[in-house]
């Protein structure tokens, strides 16, 4: 058996040999089921490398054909159930698409231009518009916007899909908004020309037997790629007092009367951001992640943290994201919006 980098072309392979020492293990077991044209399900911890393993297959062949017409243009569909997961898959794939048109320049040949367009909530609709008189070789979305392209004329764009990728599919599988997705997947490969080919995205969620057949749905066969591993995590509860039964009298919103533990709580938030350099702490609601937010920031006498939720508008949000990964920023409170975390590249 050959090198797995063997079965992509010398740029994708050369771009790939630049950047990283070697394929990690999702990458190596996963790139020979999607290069056998087999449906598959891939398995691994956060950092891996899933990401790559289920595009770089999919840019190869981009790479390698040339720019088809306008109609026929969008090939790569991916679905991820999460808007900030959806956004930071489109910064990443600006590397390998970058890397790679560079690569085929090198060796005298002529990239085609392949472009990434996102289409969720937040979409404004002349770019909705735009997106259907010109749509982009790998459309990324969320599952309630796949279901909109579907029930509307905008699904014309989709019947040249040829790859199907379906991220952090575990976190869906047995639920509610599983099930539609799961509807939707099947509505789309009515209206395709070819049957796509399914990928599915994802962490080491037992059974994975299970969760491979809500990817494959009817009657397909698919491949399991399980390059788990076991994680070391260490978990405590602290309980910020010595005596609950002495608690001070002011709760959190500062009013009299209520005892209240938050107040022992913001500092030990404090110090464990300090000690680290990135922080996400989950609450189960708005207010809170403000409030929480600005009272470590008042604590801290300079903005550590910034909250993150739904009712924050789109491009502030991928600020706030953008200043987590670069360092600038020490920590997030955060609602359910970054339940699945960043796709930190």
């Amino acid at each position: 058996m050959g090198h797995v980098l063997d079965l992509f072309s010398p740029p994708v392979r050369d771009w790939f040999r630049a950047s990283f020492a070697e394929p990690t293990a999702v990458q190596e077991q996963g790139w020979r089921e999607v290069g056998a044209g087999r449906h598959v399900l891939m398995a691994a911890p956060t950092g891996s490398g899933k990401t790559l393993a289920a595009f770089l297959w999919c840019l190869d062949r981009l790479s390698g054909e040339p720019t088809p017409a306008e109609a026929e243009r969008c090939r790569v569909l991916y679905v991820s159930p999460l808007k900030a997961l959806a956004h930071d898959v489109d910064r990443n794939l600006r590397s390998p698409l970058v890397g790679i048109r560079r690569q085929m320049e090198s060796q005298g040949l002529v990239p085609p231009d392949i472009s990434v367009a996102i289409r969720t909530g937040d979409t404004p609709a002349d770019v909705r518009r735009s997106m259907e008189r010109h749509p982009p070789d790998i459309l990324i979305t969320t599952p309630e916007s796949l279901f909109l392209i579907l029930t509307s004329a905008a699904r014309k764009i989709l019947a040249p899909v040829r790859w199907l990728i379906v991220d952090e599919i575990h976190s869906v599988a047995s639920t509610k908004r599983g099930s539609h997705l799961a509807l939707s997947l099947e509505r789309l490969c009515e209206i395709t020309r070819v049957e796509p080919q399914r990928i599915g995205l994802s962490a080491t969620q037992r059974p994975l037997e299970e969760v491979g057949r809500f990817l494959g749905g009817m009657d397909r066969q698919v491949s399991i790629v399980d390059a788990g591993r076991l994680k070391t995590m260490e978990v405590r509860v602290e309980v910020p007092v010595e005596d609950m039964t002495r608690l001070t009298d002011e709760d959190e919103d500062g009013a009299k009367g209520q005892n209240s533990i938050w107040p022992a709580i913001y500092p030990r938030l404090l110090q464990l951001i300090r000690e680290h350099r990135s922080t996400i702490v989950f609450v189960n609601s708005r207010r809170l992640a403000e409030r929480i937010a600005a009272r470590v920031n008042d604590l801290a006498e300079e903005e550590l943290v910034r909250a993150h939720h739904g009712s924050i508008a789109r491009e502030q949000r991928m600020l706030i994201e953008d200043e987590l990964k670069a360092g600038r920023l020490r920590g997030l409170v955060a609602t359910s919006t970054l339940e699945l975390g960043i796709d930190m590249g």
